[in-house]
Parts: structure tokens; C-alpha cells; sequence
């Protein structure tokens, strides 16, 4: 992975790298074109979830290229910061034993989970979405 060394690097974690990191990962680049900004899990899904790129792209923000990656293959760049998204209260967060010099947890719910029918589902999905957008719009300070 060549990872530009004058760019504030960010990685962000969350268990399949199907979602809600990916999701993320499309709001920080979308606030800041200069930011290098990846994620990943530990265990990846075969593709990123057609529900988030459907909500995603809601917001003019196409995730549909991304491709979910193992964790193990950022391990040797060194990152401003890596940040967990997974909900501690149903999954386990991955441990990223890279170097970092920031870390930080925000939790939330798996959109993945919900069950019912598909437009409550995919109101959950917006819901969810639009947690992930404020609190990363709060952490890096960016205004729309």
C-alpha cells in the first residue's frame, strides 16, 4: 500500500468492512480530498453492502468501487488515526496493534442487523448513515 507520507492519514475499523466503515470512510473523503483515508476489518465481507451505497449515494457520495480489506494489510503504515465503528455492545471492535498516534472509538448500531421490511430497513440504514456523518463532521471539525 503506498500511503503518502504529508497527508493526515486515517483508518477506520469495523468488523466485516462492509458498512458502517465504509460508509465513514466515504464522509471523511468527502469532507477533505487531501486526507488519506482507508478501512478495513477483521473479517471482511466479499463486497461492501449494497444498502449502504444505495444511502450513500442519497448523499452524493459513491461507495460503490470501495472493496472491503483485511486489517492486516494497513499494518505496516503508520496512521494519524485509526477509529472503531462497531457497537461494543454486540460485536467485538478489531484491535489494531499498528503504529498510531490517535485512536478512538465511536460506536454504532449495525444497519446490517435490521430486519423488517425494506423501506423500514432502509430508514434504518439513513438513520445510521446520518449518526456516522455527524459524529465524523464533530471529530474533524469540517462544516459543510
Amino acid at each position: 500500500m503506498d500511503i503518502r507520507k504529508d497527508k493526515m492519514k486515517i483508518l477506520i475499523l469495523c468488523t466485516g468492512n462492509s458498512c458502517r466503515s465504509q460508509m465513514a470512510q466515504g464522509f471523511v473523503q468527502s469532507f477533505n480530498n487531501d486526507l488519506v483515508v482507508c478501512s478495513a476489518g477483521t473479517e471482511p465481507a466479499n463486497q461492501v453492502n449494497p444498502r449502504a451505497v444505495v444511502v450513500m449515494r442519497e448523499e452524493g457520495i459513491d461507495i460503490s468501487r470501495h472493496t472491503p480489506a483485511h486489517v492486516d494489510v494497513y499494518l505496516k503504515d503508520e496512521w494519524d488515526y485509526v477509529i472503531t465503528v462497531c457497537d461494543h455492545a454486540n460485536e467485538t471492535c478489531p484491535l489494531f496493534t499498528g503504529k498510531v498516534k490517535h485512536r478512538l472509538h465511536i460506536g454504532f448500531e449495525d444497519p446490517a442487523a435490521m430486519t423488517g421490511p425494506e423501506d423500514y430497513v432502509l430508514n434504518e440504514y439513513r438513520r445510521i448513515r446520518d449518526q456516522i456523518k455527524m459524529e465524523f463532521l464533530k471529530i474533524f471539525e469540517f462544516s459543510d
